[in-house]
């Protein structure tokens, strides 16, 4: 079948767009960026060049901190900003990047020296596996198995054993999504 330059253009065009937005889905940032900030268990300021960016971990979730003064925080979210903040602030990492999420936050996987953070915050028993829908392109397989062996060891926020709720469930009751 002969194509007309019409559609050749469209097919052009076509390839195009699906090759850019493969592209945007994921993709690899080699350092310097610098760790600003870390905001809470899940979520970083990275500095890139002179500009800041706020990467939230893709794939986990942490407990919540509190953001009001008498509002209590959830059991080990103070525990798990500090043990984030001891893996990577004020140091260089790289980022894989799985889009953005609703309040334009990058959704992303942080590496520190090749290892990846989200996955040793699991393995530490300070985060879950994310319960919503996940991010296109990421692969939760490792994640679930880190949180399983997590929860056996009674890791981190695992202690607290029938006590334990979901950052995800905590939030309801407290007026957050």
């Amino acid at each position: 079948m002969m194509r007309t330059p019409l559609q050749f253009r469209l097919v052009k065009v076509a390839s195009v767009l699906a090759l850019l937005s493969l592209l945007s889905v994921s993709s690899l940032y080699a350092g310097p960026l610098k760790v600003s900030r870390v905001t809470d268990g899940d979520t970083i300021q990275i500095r890139d060049g002179s500009a800041e960016k706020t990467i939230r971990l893709v794939g986990i979730d942490t407990p919540e901190l509190s953001h009001k003064k008498r509002e209590p925080s959830q059991p080990y979210a103070q525990a798990a900003t500090k043990f984030l903040a001891g893996l990577v602030l004020n140091k260089t990492v790289e980022i894989k990047e799985y889009g953005q999420d609703r309040y334009g936050r990058t959704l992303a996987v942080v590496f520190l020296g090749g290892k990846n953070v989200n996955l040793e915050m699991v393995k530490a028993g300070y985060a879950e596996v994310y319960r919503g829908t996940p991010a296109a392109g990421f692969d939760s397989a490792p994640y679930w198995k880190a949180e399983e062996e997590a929860r056996a060891a009674k890791k981190g926020m695992w202690a607290q054993g029938g006590n334990y709720m979901s950052p995800r469930e905590w939030r309801k009751p407290n007026g957050r999504k």
